[in-house]
């Protein structure tokens, strides 16, 4: 590592690397600081018993060719490289609730998405049309979001809520859960959670849905393979700890491990919470540093690993988003010790392209932060291990138990199946990922409040920016999208845009 760089990015997650690599193609010297093993933030996978499994990223969409994912990871340089395998088109997402046998279907393609639904509510076709319509309408009015520069979003948009719209929408209790049933991908609160959030997390996937073949860290190995090829560097077990402030201006930051680096722009995809403490609260105004204080985090999730005996259960090219009951889909994260769990969504991992077993599967429910208060102060990586001790142990034992009896009323014959089971905690999530108490998805968004979530890019330090799942929006397309506002900061939005646009009608 050199002891000076043009731009030093602290966190190698997708909005640190998508940055680096944009930066990197514009002649910057850059280097970008993990304090992890592994590279990649909600990227990373892990093994269990020879299974790969994915800790964020269950499916991407907007990734047929000319769509909006697509074009950024062009321009990345990754995109030709990814192994991908296209969800099933007929119905990608399943929602499903546990008093009835019936399962409803998201399908790929706004016209097929209506044709699918309207086999279950054909008296409701013109509602899910109406629905479709509006999903596109929404996210039109957003224009980095279809790789246009000009333009403005209508602030009004921001104030919709999510559950009024859609209750707005159709009588029918049924459809409206049906229709907001994929609300976990954003975390859905009934009176905060704003349509443009619901409309931007379902859009890309209804454009077209995939799975990473053998889990999502591919998309860090490319990432990382196009930041070297312009000259960037990467470091991990570079944990910053301190950054230094001198006139308004960050010199330099400090490590743990005693290095210290300097550099003309810094970019931190750390949470904000942290790179305000980092950065000294006093260099910032009260006001803005109150505010991000109060910013409610997103909350956090338990999950299951399963790993299956070979050849015992089927490979299921579409996601569950299952519930007790369809009254609670927008009620889930209110539980207590005898309700939990309300609802989850299962995902399995495509290890090839034509599959007929499943080497395992995923289950995701909400979990609050509180729940693990008792080991709050204890932390586990893989740059230091530690041990949580045994009643930490006995509280996981439990959840899991309590988790798998909820997951074979779906799925009946499922322990039958397993080889062993591996969960995680909101306390991992805050470990290896970085957010704040673990949270999945940054900071609740508030159609009561929208300009109180919005965090600009540009701090009011000189150089110092921000990137990462709590500027923007969350999601695979959503960060690729912040890192874009965020060097648009650094060289001009209508100059990257229409780079981006020109290397696309090249290719």
């Amino acid at each position: 590592m050199k002891k000076q760089y043009d731009l030093v990015i602290i966190g190698s997650g997708l909005g640190g690397l998508a940055s680096a690599i944009i930066l990197a193609k514009e002649g910057y010297s850059v280097c970008v600081l993990e304090k992890n093993g592994q590279f990649g933030g909600n990227l990373q996978t892990f093994v269990r018993d020879k299974t790969i499994f994915d800790t964020g990223i269950h499916y991407i969409g907007g990734l047929n060719e000319g769509q909006n994912l697509y074009k950024y990871f062009k321009y990345l340089g990754i995109m030709d490289d990814l192994k991908l395998k296209k969800m099933d088109e007929n119905g990608f997402d399943i929602i499903s609730f546990e008093n009835e046998s019936q399962e409803y279907p998201h399908a790929q393609g706004y016209d097929n998405f209506v044709n699918q639904l309207s086999k279950f509510f054909p008296e409701e076709r013109e509602t899910i049309r109406k629905y479709c319509e509006e999903i596109t309408k929404t996210c039109s009015s957003f224009p980095l979001y279809n790789l246009e520069w000009e333009g403005k979003y209508d602030s009004e948009q921001l104030s919709i809520n999510a559950k009024q719209y859609i209750d707005d929408l159709t009588e029918n209790t049924k459809l409206r859960a049906v229709l907001a049933g994929t609300n976990f991908l954003y975390a859905g609160i009934a009176d905060k959670s704003p349509f443009y959030v619901h409309a931007l997390s379902v859009n890309s996937y209804i454009q077209s849905a995939w799975r990473c073949i053998n889990g999502g860290s591919q998309i860090t190995k490319q990432l990382i393979k196009q930041l070297k090829l312009h000259g960037g560097e990467i470091y991990k077990y570079k944990e910053v700890v301190q950054f230094q402030v001198e006139d308004n201006t960050v010199s330099s930051v400090k490590m743990k491990d005693g290095t210290e680096v300097s550099a003309t722009i810094f970019i931190s995809n750390v949470d904000p919470k942290a790179t305000l403490k980092m950065a000294g609260v006093d260099n910032f105004r009260k006001s803005f540093y109150n505010r991000i204080k109060s910013l409610e985090g997103v909350i956090s999730a338990f999950s299951l690993y399963l790993v299956f005996k070979p050849k015992t259960f089927k490979y299921l090219n579409h996601n569950y988003y299952h519930f007790k009951n369809s009254n609670e889909v927008w009620t889930t994260h209110e539980y207590d010790e005898e309700t939990w769990p309300k609802a989850f969504m299962a995902s399995m991992n495509a290890s090839k392209n034509a599959e007929i077993w499943a080497d395992g599967m995923t289950f995701i429910t909400y979990m609050k932060y509180e729940d693990l208060k008792v080991w709050e102060q204890t932390f586990n990586t893989t740059a230091e291990e530690s041990d949580r001790g045994e009643s930490y142990e006995a509280f996981k034992s439990h959840k899991t138990e309590k988790f798998l009896k909820e997951i074979e009323l779906k799925f009946p014959r499922i322990r039958d199946c397993i080889q062993s089971v591996h969960s995680s905690t909101p306390l991992s999530y805050r470990d290896y990922i970085g957010g704040y108490n673990g949270n999945m998805y940054g900071y609740v968004k508030d159609s009561n409040n929208p300009m109180k979530t919005f965090i600009a890019s540009k701090t009011k330090l000189n150089n110092l920016y921000l990137t990462g799942q709590s500027i923007n929006m969350h999601g695979v397309l959503g960060v690729t999208i912040g890192a874009v506002v965020t060097c648009s900061e650094i060289i001009g939005k209508e100059y990257l845009v229409n780079k981006i646009n020109q290397f696309i009608e090249k290719q």
